[in-house]
């Protein structure tokens, strides 16, 4: 290596540096101030998606050809990383306006494109993704919402659990068995708007974490939607849904990462400022060992994430492994700094007066959704074994 040259061949280039600290500068001003009300009132912090709008970040995944930003799979990821940052729930503006889309971009018709991905793009509508059901959650292809073709239409009936967003997006892509004798390839995929007559909203759920964004079953009662809101072929919608996580996994490991970042930010503010024993908490030996495991993590975590990114923007075959590796690494990283992070503020950590509470109930979410974290683990499984006799 030449004198002087950098061994830091994982800097990100200048424009993803911009477009992190144009970000962190609309969430220091106008996302992190609302999102501990966000937290304790449980209602969808509109003044955060005003603001994320405004600056281009509620859906910066959006082809340009749509309205939207043009964001690569890494830009979106680093909007997301940090969003999540300064408020977990907010994070979800972008990274499910991504999912709910994703089928769309890998699947849809232009004029379905056209149609439902610009006033997303103008931050006129969100869009939710409704995959899982009360029976029917690792196991997706167990679903029971039938679609049934009724002459132009389509006819939809079933209910969709844990979806977020539900109730605050206008457009849900919806997966429905149209042939049960085939199992998976008896799946298809439609979108569904909000003012369809028959669709229906349950109560929020009471949950852990991420409070400010809403989760809600879907209802749909003889949901009757033209033939042409289908998401590609007949009997692709498990296909397109499996394809969908492989990407869209990259922006959960994002958003882990973020909460992470700001637990270890609060964290290391704290320990610096507090005195125990005449000396500040950052002098003991115990702690800085715990910062140095807290950063450690991390900084794999987010490389991981990113190495995964390009995988997704690039749509390399290795991205099955990659997206659900990252998910699963960074997830249960975050979980360990955020409860970390609530050990090093000691009784404060412990009470809503400091935000790294929040942090850890927010993280604890990243191991569960878009796959369990088990089921990452299988997914890795057979991507490494496969092949093999």
């Amino acid at each position: 290596m030449a004198a002087g040259e950098s061994f830091d061949v994982y800097r990100l280039p200048e424009e993803h540096q911009a477009i992190r600290e144009a970000v962190r500068e609309v969430c220091a001003a106008k996302v992190a101030p609302h999102a501990a009300e966000a937290d304790e009132t449980g209602e969808f912090p509109k003044a955060s998606y005003d603001a994320l709008r405004a600056a281009d970040f509620h859906a910066p995944h959006i082809p340009e050809e749509y309205g939207g930003a043009g964001a690569d799979a890494l830009a979106t990821a680093i909007v997301i990383e940090e969003v999540a940052r300064a408020c977990a729930s907010s994070s979800l503006i972008p990274a499910v306006n991504k999912l709910g889309t994703m089928p769309l971009l890998l699947s849809g018709s232009e004029e379905l494109k056209r149609r439902y991905l610009t006033p997303v793009a103008a931050g006129e509508a969100m869009f939710s993704y409704c995959l899982s059901e009360p029976e029917a959650g690792s196991d997706a292809a167990s679903m029971t919402t039938r679609a049934v073709r009724d002459g132009d239409h389509w006819v939809l009936n079933g209910v969709k659990r844990w979806i977020t967003n539900a109730g605050v997006s206008e457009f849900y892509t919806v997966f429905a068995v149209t042939d049960p004798a085939a199992r998976s390839r008896g799946i298809s995929a439609f979108v569904v708007e909000k003012s369809d007559p028959g669709v229906s909203f349950g109560a929020p759920e009471k949950k852990l974490g991420i409070k400010g964004s809403p989760t809600r079953e879907v209802y749909l009662d003889n949901v009757r939607i033209p033939a042409d809101r289908m998401i590609g072929a007949e009997g692709t919608g498990f296909a397109t849904a499996m394809k969908t996580l492989d990407h869209t996994r990259v922006t959960i490991a994002a958003q882990a990462v973020g909460i992470a970042q700001g637990a270890l930010d609060y964290a290391k503010g704290y320990v610096a400022e507090r005195r125990q024993f005449g000396k500040a908490v950052a002098e003991f030996q115990g702690v800085q060992f715990m910062l140095a495991d807290m950063g450690m993590k991390l900084e794999a975590a987010r490389q991981l994430t990113y190495a995964a990114a390009g995988r997704s923007e690039r749509g390399d075959a290795d991205l099955t492994y990659f997206g659900a590796a990252a998910k699963c690494f960074a997830s249960d990283a975050a979980m360990e700094i955020t409860t970390d992070a609530v050990q090093l503020l000691g009784g404060y950590g412990y009470t809503r007066d400091y935000p790294v509470e929040r942090m850890m109930r927010d993280a604890k979410i990243t191991q569960i959704y878009e796959g369990t974290n088990q089921v990452q683990r299988i997914v890795m499984a057979r991507q490494l074994l496969a092949g093999i006799a």
